[in-house]
């Protein structure tokens, strides 16, 4: 219990002063949050990608974190620096242009099937369904959703609209404090929108990413819980994200 108010009297003390053996502290009592979602960004990356590397982007996060938080808004610090952690990894990775462009390719035209599956029919398409209007096999489809999720491209904090200063998924279920008036709406209706889009999800699309995202379950124990391969988990990870994005992108236009 005294580690935990030694933490929240660190938290106020320099948050007040603003000293920098403060933030010293608070960093190295936070870095082996880094460590944590760097080895989760890592599942499935090819080998080439370092995790120590992927620790060093995500130090950038923490730090940007440490720097806005507003303890005083009552969420927990983890709930609020998870996605900025994970965001400034991906952004790095993206800066690399690591991952093919075919694969990008692939995303965008299984993004739009799902949208015209959705806008004809009214319910999300299955994985039959979407192998058909993509005139592809079922089997290519799974290979292809599994090849976009561990192409670290897609996740819950990736930029759903350019308007204002600019919203992540991550904003909307954390701290919106840090944003300008104008994108504390836009949050707000955004969390809307995406509570409602993961409620229309198929249920075990559902359970995936809230044992992914809330839970922090690795794809691996996730399989497990579900009975299935943590190839196949990857694959679900990757058809839900996909179609939240689509969802999402589609009703922030007129947000």
């Amino acid at each position: 219990m005294s580690g935990h108010d030694d933490t929240a009297q660190r938290w106020e003390e320099y948050k007040r002063t603003g000293r920098d053996d403060l933030r010293q502290l608070l960093i190295v009592h936070y870095a082996s949050l880094v460590k944590y979602v760097a080895s989760r960004v890592a599942t499935g990356l090819p080998n080439s990608v370092e995790q120590g590397d992927l620790v060093s982007y995500g130090m950038f996060g923490l730090l940007d974190a440490i720097d806005k938080f507003d303890p005083g808004r009552g969420f927990k610090f983890e709930t609020y620096a998870i996605p900025r952690i994970r965001g400034a990894i991906l952004d790095e990775l993206r800066s690399m242009d690591w991952v093919p462009r075919s694969v990008r390719a692939k995303a965008r035209r299984i993004e739009q099937a799902m949208a015209t599956f959705e806008n004809t029919n009214g319910r999300s398409p299955s994985e039959e369904e979407l192998a058909d209007a993509l005139d592809t096999a079922l089997e290519d489809l799974r290979d292809t959703l599994g090849q976009i999720a561990r192409g670290g491209i897609l996740g819950l904090d990736e930029m759903v609209s350019a308007a204002g200063e600019g919203v992540s998924v991550g904003d909307t279920v954390a701290d919106d404090s840090n944003l300008g008036p104008g994108a504390q709406l836009e949050a707000s209706e955004i969390r809307k929108i995406l509570a409602a889009s993961v409620k229309a999800l198929p249920e075990r699309e559902r359970m995936v990413l809230a044992l992914y995202y809330y839970e922090t379950m690795t794809l691996a124990e996730i399989g497990k819980v579900l009975g299935v391969s943590e190839s196949r988990v990857c694959q679900i990870h990757g058809k839900a994200v996909l179609q939240l994005r689509a969802r999402m992108l589609a009703a922030t236009r007129d947000v």
